[in-house]
């Protein structure tokens, strides 16, 4: 097929997000997957078992609204994921996967949720404007049933309202925004938050 110019703009931006974040070491082996959507609605994806320090373009894939590739590529099987999230936000452009240290042990501490309040660098997430505030990161039992959890996410949102991130427990986190930058900023802010809470608590990593 024959990309468009928004897909490599795209493909670029994933792939410096790739280097950035392999750099923290937030996604060892092949671990994580990233996307972003595109104006016409498509979303281009990381591909499934690429080492995210060392995308190319041609490790990036496009897939439509539903999961479906587009051109012939393999996905990971936790596509569903992102795209439930682009389906529920219609201003969120990009969604980021890591399987950081800090939040697989943040999900080994909390059990339902891990609360975020009164830290200033809060004010890095979109719409938050002042250090007195809170926010909740849900945490969700690991499932290979991919769909099954996606409902789960889907069932917590309908009833807490929207979030800045969740975490799926002993595995990773997902967190989003209206840009691959701004996803970016959501991702190191949590890392550093997450490390505070890891320390306040007692857990040396």
């Amino acid at each position: 097929m024959t990309y468009t110019e928004e897909f490599f703009i795209s493909a670029s931006q994933l792939i410096d997000a790739g280097r950035f974040i392999d750099s923290k070491s937030w996604v060892p082996a092949t671990s994580g997957n990233f996307s972003a959507r595109l104006p016409d609605g498509t979303i281009a994806l990381t591909v499934s078992g690429k080492h995210k320090g060392r995308l190319e373009t041609d490790d990036i894939m496009l897939i439509d609204a539903d999961a479906n590739a587009l051109d012939g590529k393999k996905p990971s099987a936790e596509t569903v994921l992102h795209t439930s999230i682009y389906k529920r936000f219609p201003d969120i452009q990009s969604v980021l996967h890591p399987h950081s240290l800090n939040s697989v042990l943040i999900s080994r501490l909390f059990k339902n949720e891990c609360v975020l309040e009164n830290y200033e660098l809060l004010k890095a997430f979109n719409g938050i404007t002042t250090h007195e505030s809170r926010i909740v990161v849900p945490i969700f039992a690991n499932d290979q049933n991919i769909p099954r959890l996606a409902g789960q996410v889907e069932q917590y949102l309908d009833k807490h309202g929207a979030c800045y991130a969740y975490i799926i427990a002993g595995h990773g986190l997902y967190t989003w925004g209206v840009s691959v930058d701004e996803t970016l900023r959501h991702l190191e802010a949590l890392d550093f938050l997450f490390a505070c809470e890891l320390q306040l608590h007692g857990v040396k990593n």
